[in-house]
């Protein structure tokens, strides 16, 4: 086993068979694993039916409540690591991320030696589609700021879209992980700065999803801002060997 994607899913019902048969199409074998927040809306029954289909390469954990995207990406890192997986994506249910640019962040991390391969939408210019303009200039300057506190060079911090390899899972303390929204994207990257693993962006274009409703808020986005400024604060009280 080598290729694990965590798919976080809440009612995406719409998206999730369609999603995971783009993944199991691409030319490199991935598995899957959806963890699934208890969608009313049957995300989970349905992907068990494709399991039926794909009893090998489709996994699904069930969790009790919305919890958050941070802890289900730690719950899929946990399981990754159990099972033996060496490279671990992230990507989002609603195609927002195409499937096939996975086969690109799989090369930038085997092919090329990179511990992390980020989908980056702005290390080549600004590639989102079907943003409005505030929502483009909020998540662009985000980067600006989070480079600004943090020191890290990354173009794109707060995307979601990434391959890590196994050491890197196995060397950020995943329980001390302190948020679950877009900070979370922030800080397990900048953990992997700070332990001096190497990262790159991989260019790609990001759509913004047609089917199914984004789970962004203010609430998240705030967690954002201030949460760099206390990641930043903790870092300089903490110590980052390998």
């Amino acid at each position: 086993m080598k290729n694990l994607v965590i798919i976080p899913t809440y009612n995406e019902i719409e998206n999730i068979e369609a999603i995971i048969k783009a993944v199991f199409n691409l030319p490199v074998w991935f598995d899957v694993l959806i963890v699934d927040d208890g969608s009313p809306d049957g995300t989970a029954q349905k992907v068990k039916e494709l399991q039926q289909l794909f009893p090998s390469q489709l996994h699904l954990e069930e969790r009790k409540g919305k919890q958050g995207l941070g802890t289900a990406y730690i719950h899929g890192f946990k399981w990754a690591l159990a099972k033996g997986f060496q490279y671990i994506y992230e990507m989002d249910a609603d195609f927002s991320h195409n499937p096939a640019d996975l086969v690109k962040l799989y090369k930038a991390c085997l092919e090329e030696g990179n511990d992390v391969a980020i989908g980056s939408r702005y290390i080549n210019g600004v590639n989102v589609v079907n943003w409005p303009i505030g929502r483009v200039l909020m998540s662009y300057g985000a980067g600006i700021y989070v480079r600004f506190l943090t020191g890290m060079p990354i173009m794109d911090p707060t995307g979601g879209f990434i391959c890590y390899s196994r050491e890197v899972l196995e060397t950020i303390p995943l329980d001390k992980i302190r948020f679950v929204g877009y900070a979370f994207q922030i800080e397990m990257k900048f953990n992997a700065y700070l332990f001096k693993f190497k990262i790159k962006e991989v260019p790609i274009i990001f759509t913004d999803r047609t089917l199914g409703q984004s789970k962004m808020s203010t609430k998240i986005f705030q967690e954002a801002v201030f949460g760099v400024v206390m990641m930043k604060i903790w870092s300089l009280f903490k110590s980052f060997k390998r």
